[in-house]
């Protein structure tokens, strides 16, 4: 359900134009503040049984993922004994294998579907969370962690441009705006978040081989759930050629200017996982504080997630939804980087770190359904999976590259708030990468959830 950008007034098969500028109109009432109001319950209870099915597989994706690894980076350290860099490394290369590898398995559901890329995904992350629990040497570790990486970037990118499509047809048939769905997906994610650790913490207790296994039995239940649910074949989705569609894309320059400033986003959400641990540590000696503070981030989402949604749909256009959210995001990092030299500890010194997540929580909630919203409108028909992949491929690589610096720079005996402001600069520098206006004869991208004319 995606129109070309090369071709802007394509109309989607089976539609005449004053059906669907009909279907856009309702869509633009609804983003514009107009007569319906949709609430989150009443959303969820209009959504289609596949939308619901896909909404729920973020949620339990997250309970998996979230109960492990939020605790890898100090069990790499200490367990295993990895220098900062090669932390910061692993963790990049976690990443990287997992967004950077997006583009191919979003290519591989343009082609064979939704379901048998899912199912496949689930099984390397079972296998992957397995090994990860029995490694103990640098090159096992290394190992795991890839196929961690990359049986999401087979389920992910399948199940995101899925929910993408499925939106712009809520959308287009008078449901509401695109971003509501969006954000619904992005409230169960984050719901996920929020639960995923708290078990984590306390399986910790017990050893991290059993956070481990608990993850991996988190996906046997989703690969069960989806073997028998998840449908064989999807209305409107169109299968292509895995080949093909790669020299539009890389010419598409306001695409990849999206893909640089996403990943910005990436690069900044990524320190969750490797300053603010160091952070915690420094404040109060452990780490115990850790599963809170990401239960604060995710429980913002939960409950503010659709209302900044709503109340950004009547303000902003995508490109002031993402520059404001980025800049909420540096802003974070300048807090704790400001406080540090005042060495302040305990319950004092989680104080910057908490308005960290805080600042960086609002942020996401501005750019990541803008950046999801955006890229239907700039996909060519039929490759939205390729697209959808290719967005997290390009950020994966610029986290990689990013957090092995980050390591580097906690390394490198700097004045302790160097890193946290070098990485305050990375988002503001992204904001001049957001894509303009497009071009005249073009289709432009219209205000947060409205349809793009």
């Amino acid at each position: 359900m995606t129109e070309p950008d090369q071709h802007p007034t394509a109309k989607p098969a089976g539609r005449t134009t004053a059906e669907r500028t009909e279907r856009k109109q309702g869509a633009r009432e609804v983003a514009g503040g107009g007569a319906v109001k949709v609430s989150r319950r009443g959303t969820w209870a209009k959504l289609s049984p596949l939308l619901r099915l896909l909404i729920l597989t973020q949620l339990a994706f997250n309970i998996g993922f979230f109960a492990v690894l939020p605790f890898l980076a100090e069990h790499l350290g200490t367990a295993i004994g990895m220098a900062g860099w090669m932390v910061g490394f692993v963790l990049g290369l976690r990443t990287f294998s997992q967004q950077g590898l997006f583009v191919v398995g979003g290519a591989l559901a343009d082609r064979y579907g939704v379901r048998p890329v899912v199912l496949a995904g689930c099984v390397l992350r079972i296998a992957g969370f397995v090994w990860l629990g029995y490694a103990d040497e640098d090159w096992s570790v290394i190992g795991s962690v890839l196929l961690i990486g990359f049986a999401a970037a087979l389920f992910s990118p399948a199940v995101e441009s899925e929910v993408a499509r499925q939106a712009v047809v809520w959308e287009e048939s008078g449901g509401g705006p695109r971003t509501g769905v969006l954000a619904l997906f992005t409230v169960a994610g984050q719901a996920g978040a929020f639960v995923g650790p708290l078990i984590g913490a306390l399986l910790l207790a017990v050893d991290y081989r059993v956070v481990c296994l608990a993850g991996a039995g988190v996906f046997v239940l989703v690969l069960a759930g989806h073997f028998r649910l998840l449908p064989q074949h999807i209305p409107g989705r169109e299968r292509v050629e895995v080949r093909g569609g790669l020299g539009g894309l890389l010419r598409n320059r306001r695409f990849l200017a999206l893909c640089c400033a996403y990943g910005a986003y990436l690069l900044a959400y990524n320190q969750l996982y490797l300053l603010l641990p160091d952070e915690v540590e420094r404040a109060t000696g452990s780490q115990a504080a850790l599963a809170w503070l990401f239960g604060l981030s995710s429980l913002l989402v939960v409950a503010a997630q659709l209302p900044v949604t709503r109340w950004a749909a009547g303000r902003l256009d995508l490109r002031r939804s993402m520059a404001g959210g980025l800049l909420l995001i540096a802003s974070g990092f300048v807090v704790v980087g400001l406080a540090l030299p005042a060495e302040w500890t305990g319950t004092a010194g989680l104080l910057p770190a908490a308005a960290f997540v805080i600042l960086l929580t609002l942020g996401q909630m501005l750019v990541a359904p803008a950046a999801r919203a955006w890229v239907p409108d700039l996909a060519v028909e039929g490759r939205l999976g390729l697209y959808t992949g290719a967005m997290s491929s390009v950020s994966g690589l610029i986290v990689l590259v990013g957090s092995a610096a980050a390591g580097a720079l906690m390394d490198a005996r700097l004045p302790a708030p160097v890193p946290w402001l070098a990485l305050a600069a990375v988002p503001v520098a992204s904001v001049l990468l957001i894509p303009g206006p497009a071009p005249a004869g073009r289709k432009k991208p219209g205000a947060l959830g409205a349809p793009s004319d």
